[in-house]
């Protein structure tokens, strides 16, 4: 899809280029000839009522699943073909909706893993891996920039919900990623927990350019330069938030149904 606003943003070579992607599921059209660039350092908001096909994106994105047809680019590198660790290798990192981590673990041992992980070492490691400064050193400092550093050895388990989140994004984080994509990393956090994460990914911003689908529209409004919605697959609209909220299409489909 052209872009609505921001036509030098559209002269950099896009940090990730959707080209005519599809993808369905025997009758189910979850993606459909979707066209999309996102630029470097943005933070890019993937937004649509539930079975818009947002987590199926992502999915193709990352490499957990493959698209029918179209193509993934990656800084002008083609990806379509690349497996997730592959993907993830090259700076491409995921959150999940769902809470991803090994909650018998301490804080630190998880982001441990992640920093094993893109050193290129298996899981079956992480007890010598906690321990090595090479690792521990990035896995403190990933902890910190999201808050989390004087938690560093705090079980997992014994986190809040938010802490949890935050902890994920720690994971992701210590892949060094060019890109993250982050799946609802506000579900099911309060108030004030959504607040801080909202500020940690205002301070990420600089550093990295982050892919974000989030029911949380304040949330979203207040973090997206750009917002892209989704509605059976679709791209009906991509443009700032300004834009997209007088958008008459976009109300009608999403905005102005009260379900968010």
């Amino acid at each position: 899809m052209p872009c609505l606003s921001g036509k030098a943003r559209c002269m950099v070579e896009p940090a990730l280029q959707i080209e005519g992607l599809c993808k369905s599921f025997g009758s189910l059209v979850a993606t459909d000839d979707l066209h999309l660039d996102i630029a470097p350092g943005e933070i890019h908001a993937i937004i649509g009522p539930n079975g818009a096909g947002k987590t199926t994106l992502i999915s193709q994105l990352s490499g957990e699943l493959r698209p029918d047809k179209g193509r993934i680019k990656f800084t002008g590198r083609d990806i379509t073909s690349l497996s997730m660790p592959a993907r993830a290798t090259l700076g491409l990192a995921r959150s999940f909706q769902i809470t991803s981590i090994f909650s018998d673990f301490s804080a630190l041992d998880n982001v441990a893993l992640a920093v094993q992980a893109r050193a290129g070492h298996s899981f079956h490691f992480w007890r010598p891996a906690n321990k090595a400064a090479a690792l521990r050193g990035p896995a403190l400092h990933a902890l910190e920039r999201i808050g989390l550093g004087k938690r560093a050895d705090e079980p997992a388990a014994n986190l809040s919900h938010g802490e949890q989140r935050q902890l994920e994004i720690a994971m992701a984080l210590a892949t060094e990623p060019a890109v993250m994509l982050l799946d609802e990393p506000m579900a099911g956090m309060g108030q004030d927990e959504t607040a801080n994460m909202v500020e940690i990914l205002q301070g990420l911003k600089s550093r990295h350019t982050i892919v974000l689908i989030e029911h949380d529209m304040d949330a979203v409004f207040a973090l997206a330069d750009r917002i892209t919605v989704l509605v059976y697959g679709r791209a009906i609209a991509t443009g700032r938030p300004e834009e997209i909220r007088a958008n008459d299409a976009v109300r009608a489909a999403y905005l102005g149904t009260g379900d968010a």
